[in-house]
């Protein structure tokens, strides 16, 4: 799915804020991909979020910005670029950021359904959360390349 450069732009300004407010109170051994403290008894799904809009007060969108390439979300075929419009059946339309990434997020071994929208329409998948700390963690930089 291609995005807009509006919405990758504005996309990052909003991730940055949030990502950089929460990363202050982080400790330094964070891990990315959702993985955060709870790690061990919460599980994540290997992906994360971008909030995006196409003008300035327009409703925000959720995009999957990044994809664990060994994680469970790939395997179930979520990609770079797909919107995000549902968890478990509930759209996430004036949803938060922190109320989404916690919907998505379970006890691990558990199943999550997305729907997501991406160049071939409207689809739902299903993912099975893992605990955080079974997500290889690779060098920096290595995850989040647009798979091929």
């Amino acid at each position: 799915m291609q995005i807009p450069g509006v919405h990758i732009a504005a996309g990052l300004m909003v991730s940055l804020l949030v990502v950089g407010s929460a990363l202050a109170d982080q400790s330094p051994s964070h891990v990315p991909y959702g993985s955060g403290d709870d790690s061990k008894s919460r599980g994540v799904i290997g992906i994360s979020l971008h909030v995006g809009a196409e003008h300035v007060g327009d409703p925000a969108v959720l995009y999957v910005g990044m994809v664990h390439p060994q994680g469970p979300a790939h395997q179930a075929g979520l990609r770079h670029g797909d919107e995000v419009v549902s968890v478990d059946g509930t759209a996430v339309t004036g949803k938060s950021y922190e109320q989404v990434v916690h919907m998505i997020r379970g006890e691990a071994g558990t199943v999550v359904k997305l729907g997501v929208r991406a160049e071939n329409g409207l689809r739902e998948l299903a993912v099975t959360r893992v605990a955080g700390d079974k997500l290889p963690k690779g060098p920096a930089g290595s995850h989040g390349n647009p798979a091929p």
